[in-house]
Parts: C-alpha cells; structure tokens; sequence
C-alpha cells in the first residue's frame, strides 16, 4: 500500500502509541484552522519557533489532521541510540549544521516534498530570542523550497510551548496543564515570485511574506497587535 510521506506503518503506530497519549495527559488543545492543513499531497508548514517543546505539540495537530509531521532534525540526534533509529524510521530529516553537508537537508526536503510529505519548518532557524515571543527575521531556506517545488506553504502560529519549557530550561513545567493553541492560515500567495530567479531580493522579499503571515496569525492568536518590525530584521540572512 503507498503511504506517500510516511513511515512504515509498525514504526507510525509505535510512536503514535507512546506519544499521543502523553501529550492528551498534560497539553490542553486549542486548535484552529485546521481546514488550512491540506489533507494530501507535499506541502509546506511554516511556524513560529517558541520553545524545544513545541515540535512535538506541533506534530499531535498535524497528525490529527491526516498529516505526518517531517522535521529537519540535528544530526546528533539520529545518534543517540534507540531514539536514533525511531527517527530515522520515521522520516525525518536530518541536517548537518555548520558542514559543507548542510545543503544537503534542504534537497533531502525537496525531495520529500516532491513525494508528496507535509514537511514542517522555522523559518527562523532556532527559538525566537524576541523578549515578547514575537517571530525573528528568518532565513531564506522555506521560500527558496516553496518556489522550487510550487508545493502550497501553510502558515501557522502556536502560543502556549513556551510556558511549558520555556528557553533555556531542561525540566518542563507540566502542571497544571497547559493550553497548547495553533491557528494555521490559509497557503501565503508567492505567485508573484513564479519564473523569477531564486537568489537575491526575491527570496528575501518571499520570506518576507511568509513571515508576515505567521506574525499576522499570532497576533490573531495572542490577541494583540503584531510588531511592524521583526526581532533582528535588518540583519544578514543566510538561507
């Protein structure tokens, strides 16, 4: 049977198995949206990045709606043993940071998402450091896959990780339960960028919109006005 985009079912249901009752016993689950989330075929879900624990919420939203989440991962961690093998059993991707093998995660992504995966990104690259959680300028590595693919790029903001194991703390905070949000908009248009060449000014300009969509749809969330400047912008950008 094809299962574009996902594990092998034994290891899909191993991790489903352990991990989706977990998170039902300490995350509380406001989420919205959820018809944004394209049900089939590759695509792309650009996010905010608020805390190491929110890949893991993340992925219980996707999966609940028809998708299997596929991360870039630090290559460290398809070494550690047991949870080594597990990760690499279900498909993630790993990325070799501050190698001449780096380029390698984002045609390794490509090509997953040629295959039809929902392949989930921070476009920031790493947890926001904005002192009110707001996103972070971002690097060019999401927009540059969207323009070489064509496949749909789903923006999405999330509030509550950061309460559950905030930045630079090993424990988490697990009660009382906290109130995991997600609100995915509808695919950012980047239909202006189709046939241009991809470097330069038109990659940072579709990052630009991406991220101005992400940052639309936390303030949504929050219920607040998004900053006009992101946290950083101005700065170089590597992608």
């Amino acid at each position: 049977m094809s299962r574009p985009g996902r594990p092998p079912i034994p290891w899909e249901a191993l991790v489903v198995a352990i991990v989706k009752p977990l998170l039902y016993l300490f995350t509380k689950r406001d989420w919205r949206g959820r018809d944004n989330v394209p049900r089939t075929g590759g695509v792309i879900i650009a996010a905010n990045h608020l805390s190491w624990s929110d890949p893991l919420l993340f992925a219980h939203y996707a999966y609940d709606n028809g998708r299997w989440p596929v991360y870039l991962a630090k290559s460290g961690v398809f070494n550690i043993p047991v949870i080594g093998t597990i990760v690499r059993k279900c498909r993630q991707i790993p990325v070799q940071r501050g190698s001449t093998d780096a380029a390698r995660s984002l045609k390794d992504a490509e090509q997953a998402l040629r295959d039809g995966s929902c392949v989930i990104f921070y476009p920031e690259g790493t947890i926001t450091r904005d002192p009110d959680f707001w996103p972070m300028a971002a690097k060019t590595g999401v927009a540059r896959l969207a323009l070489a693919t064509g496949v749909p790029v789903i923006p999405v903001a999330h509030w509550g990780a950061q309460e559950i194991l905030p930045y630079g703390e090993k424990r988490p905070r697990l009660f009382p339960r906290k109130t995991f949000r997600v609100l995915a908009g509808p695919p950012v248009d980047l239909s202006k960028y189709e046939g241009l060449p991809m470097r330069g000014q038109v990659l940072k300009e579709a990052t630009a919109d991406i991220m101005a969509a992400i940052t639309a749809q936390l303030g949504e969330l929050r219920g607040e006005k998004a900053p006009d400047t992101l946290f950083g912008e101005g700065e170089a950008r590597a992608g």
